[in-house]
């Protein structure tokens, strides 16, 4: 600590010499251009260019050797060198990027400088120790763990912050010089740091200086003509049961070690968590309250693996850590009933929307409850409580002044006699040209558009061209509620666990300035508007929708006000995906505001961004992609699933779905880490000890141990508490390659087999395992509940064990003492061979046979039907499949933006597949005679 201060004093003095010459030299105007001399291979050079390229400063730069000498009043080559118009020199790299940066007009900061010199005092020596690994030895997989201490506290820093850099809103020389640092050597991080990375590795300016001064083998000639760093040159007077894979650990003080073997011996506390849970759950006095939401999936469509992740898994695994912490937990969630893609599939299916409802309904519950979502209750908005509460907001609102009417003009299909509902009308986006713009959004370029705006529109079920009409509507007058919004966002987001992208959209609805939204459409379809002027009309669905958790939980119990209308008491944490981040921070807020009745409103907004499929997009018309009803058919247990896609969790950028990919990691992390070092431990309880956990004398390796996987569970808790999934994952993995580490450099199986010694040495061994073995059961549980279960089962393991592990910031204790008795231990996980996995691959690459079907004359588009005889049940069955095929086909057709005639030509299959469908189940597939228009 003295030499770290005495160096930063250093630093700062050397800095403000350096400053104050250069203020020296601009005052003194001098004429001369500036030079950067440069040298291939040299990382430190790859921070001037950067810097140079992001600040845009004039300055010609030089390529010369490492051996040149530049500055001459140094005894020898030091680069990279700047040359500044008064004839003097900086040659501290990062001395330069500052100097760029202000003559660029941007001023180091108290916190610019701070991460300057943790740069140079702490993560430059680790680098240099990481460069030689991986550039001259070749060892570029051990990085990681040289790495791993500076990264942490990188990633822990970006976490905390809610911006996207590390100083604020814009790139810093901070930023600039970190990134460069760490480019070389950096292949595999944390969430935070990957992000922050990829961001700068994205811009063109970074790109540029890297490809300029590290291309093809410069760096390792030039680290080989470097010196050794000092851990490769004591390494021979290391301690002889020191093993390489220890270096670049992160250290552990004697008192760690103390304070960890003290909590160990602490054991199991006589309260456990309770195992069934009482319903209905109420908020309680003293308790952390947590009301938790998931995005309510749309009932038409079948979930497909990134709705999946991006809502209702995310969720599961947040409330039964939540539970494991001991806080007082709901989780809600159900299926949106109403609106118009609800009508839409009730047409292709031939059912009214209740049944499609009904269907689609319990598809969801049979997905979900296969992937083990572990709701309080599963609902639905199809329900009195949701009209009940849905009109008295609406009144409230209207009450309130925060409603007004104007009429809205709307596309009419007199084909069809309708309004159409933005998601019966397609056509060209008016600001990108996309030609399968929505009528409410362009899926291409994001903004949202009023269905009138389209050019080219045309309904969706009949393919006509709709005409313009005038329609009275109710608006949520959003700018008159937009003060209230901004002081609770302000609240909200300080704090709140916002994620990064969930306050960047908000941010971006308010900056252009909140427009009444309009909260009516003309539908049958919905929750009926109670006023009499719009008694024809039901409420938008994005208006409706939200309400939807309020009636859910009424449907769950009589008290549900007691979560919605508590805001001193209940925390409200709304899960979803990206898209769905406007409805939750801007329009249901501001409903509920406007209601003015004690709501609570979201204290923590988590948003993910997508998922892909391999490299493309997730698509049922075109049979790509894995879907919630197909994988159990797999074979693969869902906990792997679980698993593998919480791996993925686009936390903080899109990811993607990869069959490879979940192979490698069920192979490597599951079977080859995780599954190896729990069952080996089980296996050495039964195998040496008869089953009995033998007695344990610490040592100063075990004391270490606890110390480190303390830590690890301590870095657990906290980015769970944070809701970072993903990366909470990663450190359950670091636990048990420690334990791995920790068994094959003991090697219990010889040394059961020598002298006294040795055996009482086997018997700590397989006894501090085994309950590393019991820890990693309970930090399992919220990612694979059953191979959680599983362990414990093997293990035998007290319920309180489940109580005592996750209190406070981590509680790592002796949970399976001496003479502890295990049950029968066997294998967790299964290989993933290849050729499963390619099967699996082919078989959800598309791969689908489109419908064969006989075409002749079509009928005609938006006919009545009418019930005759010659009813063929068989002969309806096939048709009904044929005609969902061949939607199918054409949605695919659209998708991929075929040519019109082509997909004119499936849709008159599709109409003619559909008459004798029609035909089939007695049906007129003619047209009924029009006799005016149709009332709706």
């Amino acid at each position: 600590p003295k030499f770290a201060s005495l160096f930063s004093l250093i630093l700062s003095i050397s800095y403000n010499l350096n400053k104050a010459r250069v203020q020296f030299c601009n005052r003194e105007a001098a004429t001369g251009p500036m030079k950067l001399f440069v040298s291939e291979g040299n990382p430190h050079c790859l921070k001037v260019l950067a810097a140079l390229e992001v600040t845009g400063v004039h300055c010609g730069v030089q390529y010369i050797s490492h051996e040149e000498k530049v500055v001459p009043f140094l005894s020898r080559p030091s680069f990279p060198a700047l040359l500044l118009p008064s004839g003097q020199h900086l040659f501290s790299s990062n001395a330069i990027c500052r100097y760029f940066f202000e003559v660029n007009g941007q001023e180091s900061n108290d916190v610019s400088n701070q991460w300057l010199e943790w740069e140079t005092i702490v993560l430059q020596p680790v680098l240099h120790q990481a460069l030689h690994m991986a550039v001259v030895q070749g060892k570029g997989s051990e990085v990681s763990r040289v790495l791993q201490s500076p990264l942490n506290f990188l990633d822990q820093s970006l976490s905390k912050g809610s911006m996207p850099h590390l100083t604020g809103e814009s790139v810093s020389v901070a930023d600039v010089i970190l990134w460069a640092a760490l480019y070389p050597v950096l292949s595999d991080s944390s969430l935070f740091v990957r992000a922050w990375f990829d961001h700068l590795a994205a811009m063109h300016s970074c790109q540029s200086a890297a490809q300029k001064v590290l291309q093809g083998k410069a760096m390792k000639n030039y680290m080989q003509k470097q010196s050794v760093p000092q851990s490769f040159q004591c390494r021979d007077t290391q301690p002889s049961n020191s093993s390489p894979a220890e270096e670049g650990e992160r250290a552990v003080s004697e008192e760690e070690m103390e304070a960890a073997t003290l909590t160990w011996r602490k054991g199991l506390t006589s309260c456990s968590l309770a195992t069934e849970r009482q319903h209905p759950l109420l908020p309680e006095e003293g308790k952390r309250n947590i009301l938790l939401t998931s995005a309510l999936p749309y009932v038409n469509n079948v979930p497909h693996l990134g709705n999946i992740i991006g809502c209702v898994l995310s969720a599961d695994v947040f409330s039964r850590y939540g539970r494991l912490r001991g806080w007082n937990l709901l989780f809600v969630c159900g299926t949106d009933e109403y609106g118009t893609a609800t009508e839409n599939k009730a047409r292709e299916e031939g059912l009214t929307p209740q049944q499609i409802c009904d269907k689609y309904h319990a598809v969801h519950s049979s997905i979900y409850k296969w992937f083990q979502i572990d709701f309080d209750f599963f609902g639905r908005t199809t329900t009195e409580k949701q009209t009940e509460i849905a009109q008295d907001i609406f009144w409230r609102l209207h009450k309130n002044g925060f409603l007004v009417e104007d009429t809205v003009e709307q596309l009419r299909c007199e084909n069809c006699q309708r309004f159409l509902a933005d998601r019966f009308v397609e056509g060209t986006c008016p600001h990108c040209s996309y030609p399968e713009a929505r009528g409410d959004q362009c899926d291409k370029c994001g903004r949202l558009i009023n269905a009138v705006e389209l050019r080219e529109p045309q309904c969706k079920v009949c393919r006509q061209t709709p005409i313009i009409r005038s329609s009275k509507h109710l608006f949520l007058d959003l700018p008159k509620l937009e003060r209230q919004l901004e002081q609770w966002l302000e609240k909200s987001t300080s704090t709140g666990d916002w994620t990064a992208n969930a306050k960047q959209i908000t941010r971006s609805w308010i900056r252009d300035g909140l427009k009444p939204r309009c909260i009516t459409r003309d539908l049958q379809w919905g929750t009926p508007v109670p006023h009499p002027d719009f008694k024809e009309k039901v409420f938008y669905v994005w208006f409706d929708a939200p309400i939807g958790y309020l009636s859910i939980t009424a449907s769950y119990t009589n008290e549900w006000d007691k979560w919605w209308k508590n805001p001193q008491q209940v925390e409200l944490y709304n899960f979803m995906a990206k898209d769905n981040v406007p409805f939750h921070s801007v329009v249901f807020p501001c409903s509920l505001l406007g209601a003015q009745d004690n709501y609570t409103l979201v204290n923590h907004l988590v948003a993910t961004e997508y998922l892909n499929y391999e490299d493309t997009k997730f698509s049922k018309s075109r049979g790509v992609g894995v879907f919630g009803d197909m994988a159990k058919d797999t074979g693969i247990p869902s906990d792997v699933w679980r698993f593998y896609l919480l791996y993925v969790r686009p936390e903080g950028q899109d990811s993607a779905f990869s069959w490879a990919d979940m192979a490698l990691k069920n192979n490597s992390e599951l079977l080859n880490n995780l599954g190896n070092f729990i069952n080996r431990a089980g296996m050495f309880v039964t195998k040496f000890f008869e089953g009995c956990v033998p007695e344990m004398d610490l040592q100063r390796e075990e004391k270490k141990l606890l110390a480190v996987v303390g830590w690890e569970l301590q870095q657990y808790i906290q980015l769970m508490d944070k809701v970072r999934i993903r990366d909470a994952l990663k450190h359950i993995l670091n636990i048990s390659r420690h334990g791995n580490q920790y068994i094959q450099v003991n090697e219990p199986w010889k040394k059961i087999k020598g002298g006294e010694s040795d055996r009482r040495r086997a018997g700590t061994v397989t006894g501090v395992s085994v309950n590393i073995a019991c820890l990693l059961s309970v930090m399992l549980f919220p990612y694979m509940p059953l191979v959680s279960q599983t362990i414990r089962d093997q293990l035998n393991a007290p319920q309180s064990c489940i109580g005592t592990m996750l209190q406070g910031t981590g509680t790592f204790v002796c949970a399976l003492s001496a003479g502890h008795r295990i049950g029968t231990v066997s294998p967790l996980f299964q290989k993933l061979e290849t050729d499963q996995i390619e099967a699996l691959k082919k078989r959800f690459g598309g791969q689908q046979k489109p419908a064969q079907s006989s075409v002749s004359a079509p009928a005609a588009p938006g006919a009545e039907v009418k019930v005759v005889g010659g009813v063929d049940p068989e002969k309806a069955e096939q048709l009904t499949k044929a005609v969902a095929e061949q939607g199918e086909k054409v949605r695919a057709l659209k998708a991929q933006k075929a040519e019109k005639d082509v997909i004119a030509a499936e849709v008159s299959k599709l109409l003619e597949l559909k008459k004798h469908l029609a035909l089939a189940e007695g049906k007129n597939a003619a047209p009924a005679p029009q006799t005016g228009k149709k009332k709706k």
